[in-house]
């Protein structure tokens, strides 16, 4: 009996202290695919954020790594292309001129951005993309754009924001970034049964 107890010991142990460990490891696991940028043709600044994937992919453009800009995540129903919202307001006031900018309404979904820029891509001649996100979004990022891109000789790069709330390690310690994570765990095992 006592034996038996041990062994139960362990194997509970064993059991939390992995549940523990994966849990943990969950910020490294969806942010893992950050790179640094590199030149290219597009950058894609993706949306659904507050401002900060705009001011990285103006970044981005300033210093040289692409002639163009596409951004996603504006509303098509309420989109007009002669008054500017917000996200190119404020990508044009960090220096990006509206000539090089194009706004992708039609996606709804990072499925739909990765098609549609890859179909983009293929009317212009272009055959890189730098796509702008937040840290827990990079792992959906990489599947997606690997599968939409899957075949051809396109490449894309993953650029990470670098928000205040977010950090690999602690990421479940803040509610917004533990929220970020939770969703994106989720979404990948949607993407991972519809899509991939």
């Amino acid at each position: 009996m006592k034996l038996f107890f041990k062994l139960t010991l362990i194997c509970v142990f064993s059991v939390s202290a992995s549940a523990a460990i994966f849990f943990l490891s969950l910020g490294f696991l969806v942010s893992q695919h950050a790179a640094n940028p590199e030149k290219s043709d597009v950058i894609v600044v993706l949306g659904g954020d507050n401002g900060l994937r705009v001011r990285k992919g103006a970044e981005l453009y300033n210093a040289g790594y692409a002639a163009h800009v596409i951004l996603t995540g504006i509303d098509e129903r309420f989109y007009r292309p002669g008054h500017p919202n917000w996200r190119e307001r404020r990508i044009i006031a960090l220096g990006v001129p509206k000539k090089a900018i194009r706004v992708d309404a039609k996606s709804k979904t990072t499925w739909e951005e990765a098609e549609n820029t890859s179909n983009t891509m293929e009317k212009n001649g272009w055959k890189s993309v730098i796509v702008v996100s937040d840290p827990p979004h990079l792992l959906r990022l990489h599947q997606t754009w690997s599968k939409a891109f899957e075949g051809s000789s396109k490449k894309f790069i993953l650029i990470s924001t670098s928000p205040p709330w977010w950090h690999k390690v602690f990421w479940w310690k803040n509610k917004q970034s533990y929220q970020f994570v939770i969703s994106e765990i989720k979404k990948n095992l949607f993407y991972a049964a519809v899509y991939y």
